[in-house]
């Protein structure tokens, strides 16, 4: 019997699960599938979670149920390539002939003092449940800052806005502009509903250390009432820890068949993987077939193809509200009314296909 484990019931091991529960999968294939919880969850959804104003059962998405899928309940503490094996904080060890890790990341807090202490998070669903719970204890007139202007920090400042109207909310970016990287038209658009919505965004900004209730950016002290920090991540700490090679960010350096270049049975997944791309679903999905195809091939002992296919990305959407939005799509920006039908429909879709 070939033991397949699977690290995280994140995007990427859920399209594997989707690919491999078959009925061409092989009587002699097991498979583990090992997270904190028995669920998975939708986390580009987790700032709406954050927010109030979907509840928690719309970030939630049943595991599948079939005869060669094992579901296993534990917070992952190390993983031992040499050995191949897993340990759990609660006590368990699983063997394994071939491993994925797509155990996602964590906040990169960069180094700034009290920014791990003094913040709140939307990683997790379980951080996420946190940070609702204060922001929805905040009395009316109440500051929050919002530190990390990506897609994360704007959908969480848009969706905050509609939410409770009566906050006063400060978004940080350190760009001179909202997504510097995209067309200034997408940025405009995003930075007019901003303005329009009442929501500052200190552009420029370098914020050096978080106290209680106090953020510093670069010499200038702001008081707040709460900091949601969403300023870049990293690998979570047990994908850290392994030693293998690793870009400047955490990311684990892999071979063009997404495994470590010195355990061809470990695959890494998702936003653990250093890849040329942006850590997102699309392209943890975009992975996960690959590597769908790659353990086909190994298990029926046929050579790998001498180059993989190029990962393809479809481009990007985001929200404003619930009525607005923002696409980057094959080189084409899409704004307004239609781009947030997109996204709602992409959701949609997402939830059928995964049960």
């Amino acid at each position: 019997m070939k033991k397949l484990v699977l690290l995280g019931a994140g995007y990427g091991n859920m399209r594997i699960l989707l690919r491999l529960l078959t009925k061409e999968l092989s009587d002699d294939i097991e498979i583990t599938l090992v997270d904190r919880t028995p669920f998975h969850s939708i986390k580009t959804e987790f700032y709406a979670l954050a927010s109030g104003t979907i509840p928690d059962s719309d970030v939630r998405v049943a595991l599948p149920i079939h005869d060669k899928l094992k579901v296993v309940e534990g917070e992952i503490i190390e993983i031992r390539p040499d050995e191949k094996c897993v340990y759990l904080d609660n006590g368990l060890q699983i063997s394994y002939d071939d491993l994925v890790i797509g155990l996602g990341c964590e906040d990169n807090y960069h180094n700034v003092p009290g920014a791990s202490e003094n913040t709140y998070s939307i990683q997790t669903i379980g951080k996420s449940r946190v940070t609702y719970e204060k922001l929805l204890g905040l009395g009316s007139g109440a500051t929050v800052g919002i530190v990390g202007a990506g897609l994360s920090g704007i959908e969480l400042a848009s969706e905050l806005r509609e939410s409770r109207p009566d906050l006063k909310i400060k978004l940080f970016d350190r760009s001179p502009r909202i997504l510097r990287d995209f067309p200034e038209r997408l940025s405009n658009y995003v930075k007019a509903w901003f303005d329009k919505h009442n929501v500052d965004v200190v552009a420029n900004s370098n914020i050096t250390k978080v106290e209680p209730n106090i953020l510093f950016n670069h010499e200038e002290t702001i008081s707040v009432d709460a900091v949601v920090w969403t300023a870049g991540i990293r690998p979570v700490e047990p994908v850290q820890n392994i030693e293998t090679e690793k870009e400047k960010s955490g990311r684990v350096i892999l071979n063009m068949y997404h495994q470590l270049p010195a355990f061809s049975n470990v695959y890494v997944v998702g936003d653990c993987a250093a890849l040329p791309y942006a850590p997102s679903a699309q392209v943890a999905e975009e992975q996960a077939e690959q590597i769908v195809r790659v353990l086909r091939l190994v298990w029926n002992e046929e050579p790998l193809p001498e180059k993989m296919p190029e990962i393809k990305l479809k481009g990007f959407l985001g929200s404003l509200g619930k009525k607005q939005g923002f696409a980057y799509l094959a080189d084409r920006t899409v704004t307004g009314r239609i781009a947030r039908l997109l996204k709602s429909g992409v959701l949609w879709m997402y939830k059928w296909h995964n049960g």
